[in-house]
């Protein structure tokens, strides 16, 4: 019986996208996880570096560098997953880690992994703007078309999820014109879902339309149950290198309303419906056009045909495999 490949898969917190690439790791490969907590724990690092045949980072943030040189110093392979943020650098709206000694420290991993992938076209051609390298793989989340499934009626609902967390996240999400077009169609119930600032978010709540719903963070089945009443998914961001939710809500029939940025493009196509970044008003015409329209049978389809957790799976493991060759 061939022996198993020990994969050390490090990341900084558990979300949903990051948890399902484990589970599908966990099927094929013997896999020790880390959640990385900073330079403090660089030794525990090392010794997990040194008793893996292969590290998965996912974004490439210090952790990342650290897996790679050790790595490099070892003779072990290591595979860094850009995931937007960490790759991007937007002065003009304060967004994006790619600053400062920030700069050479994600050059050394992008340029000394073993394999790149990236979580977009978009994500992979900011990754190229640190990194020559004619390798880079872009390589789509993967989603489960079973769990997310339309379900009952739908409601004239529009949704978001989105954090009120400061003022460069507002931005960055298209939050503040969400609340913006709520203003302008009373008559439309918003809701807006996400791991708000307690302060920040009772402060939108008390300047809020009477149509629009701040709610806190949701767990996944509750999430979807919003997915599922809404007709309409606004992801009116400045910057999003894919857009999990996005595409979780067009699984469950939502009619995406989003801006031509990012990965964005990427994931809607032709199954959704186009505004430009800030334009509260474009913004309200379309979601009334959205409202009446039944692209959310075509949204499901494009998601439940292009990013299936299978593809996922069976990239990740024979990009694993190669590295291993």
């Amino acid at each position: 019986m061939a022996k198993k490949i020990k994969v050390l898969f490090i990341y900084p917190s558990l979300s949903s996208f990051i948890e399902r690439d484990l589970n599908i790791l966990k099927e094929e490969f013997e896999v020790i996880s880390y959640q990385s907590k900073g330079k403090k724990n660089l030794f525990k690092l090392l010794k997990l570096v040194l008793k893996t045949d292969i590290n998965i980072s996912w974004f490439s943030l210090g952790y990342a560098t650290s897996a790679v040189l050790f790595s490099k110093f070892f003779g072990k392979k290591s595979v860094v997953i850009t995931g937007g943020w960490d790759v991007v650098y937007m002065p003009e709206i304060g967004y994006g880690a790619m600053r400062g000694s920030r700069i050479r420290k994600t050059r050394f991993a992008l340029k000394r992994a073993t394999k790149i992938l990236a979580v977009s076209k978009s994500t992979k051609n900011w990754t190229l703007k640190w990194v020559k390298r004619d390798d880079v793989i872009p390589m789509y989340l993967g989603f489960d078309s079973e769990k997310f499934a339309p379900k009952g009626t739908k409601e004239n609902m529009v949704l978001t999820v989105g954090q009120l967390k400061n003022e460069v996240t507002i931005r960055v999400k298209g939050l503040d014109t969400f609340v913006k077009t709520a203003e302008l169609l009373p008559d439309v119930k918003f809701v807006l879902i996400g791991d708000h600032d307690p302060k920040l978010a009772e402060k939108w709540r008390s300047k809020a339309p009477p149509n629009l719903e701040i709610k806190d963070f949701q767990p996944e089945e509750k999430l979807m149950e919003y997915y599922q009443k809404a007709k309409v998914y606004a992801q009116l961001s400045f910057q999003e290198s894919f857009g999990s939710a996005l595409a979780e809500a067009m699984l469950c029939g939502c009619v995406p309303v989003v801006t031509k940025r990012g990965g964005m493009p990427e994931v809607v196509g032709d199954a959704g419906l186009y505004v430009e970044y800030g334009d509260a008003e474009q913004t309200a015409k379309t979601i009334k056009e959205a409202l009446l329209s039944t692209l959310g049978q075509e949204a499901r389809k494009r998601i439940a045909t292009h990013f299936t957790l299978t593809s996922r799976k069976e990239k990740l493991i024979r990009i694993i495999n190669e590295c291993m060759k």
